[in-house]
């Protein structure tokens, strides 16, 4: 049984890696955002996630504590790819591999952009915002800089030059050492 958390920032390719890496596995593959944070079709990807944490339900401790409850109660099971913006700090005792994807910051809005169908400038935008929101609500909350959750991974990947499966072997590589 394997339980493998992987963490980065918007854009750097966490939800498709773990995604393509569950599935090449053959194990499960949970998100706490698509799970807890339903997105709507009016909007993209992008505008949603800031627009929830402007919210009262997106800053609530409570809810937060439900999302990291689950994501163990999960974990706890096994063979499971457990992807969320702070899962390596949540399941830091549980899982077994923990994966933190770097990116540089154009490349993650190149690709936000892409997947959103909005314009690059929006996307950095938008982008900087969330991440100023979510760093201090993280912080709030856990008391943590998301960003930390890079010294206590078991690997770092920088996916900017880098392909998915290129990534992946790199995962598959630090699981086979």
């Amino acid at each position: 049984m394997v339980v493998i958390a992987i963490s980065g920032k918007p854009g750097a390719g966490t939800s498709t890696i773990a995604r393509m890496l569950a599935d090449k596995l053959g194990i499960k593959y949970f998100s706490p955002g698509q799970k807890f944070f339903k997105p709507s079709e009016k909007e993209d990807d992008t505008t949603e996630a800031l627009e929830l944490w402007k919210t009262e339900r997106g800053k609530s401790e409570d809810l937060h504590k439900r999302i990291d409850d689950y994501q163990r109660k999960l974990a706890k099971k096994g063979d499971i790819v457990i992807c969320g913006k702070l899962s390596i700090w949540v399941l830091k005792d549980l899982a077994d591999l923990k994966v933190w994807l770097d990116c540089d910051f154009d490349e993650r809005a190149r690709r936000t952009s892409m997947r959103d169908d909005i314009s690059l400038e929006e996307t950095r935008e938008k982008l900087k915002e969330r991440e100023k929101l979510e760093e201090k609500e993280w912080k709030r909350i856990y008391g943590i800089d998301r960003n930390e959750q890079k010294n206590i991974a078991d690997i770092v990947i920088d996916s900017t030059e880098l392909d998915q499966e290129e990534v992946i072997s790199r995962i598959e590589d630090q699981m086979g050492s």
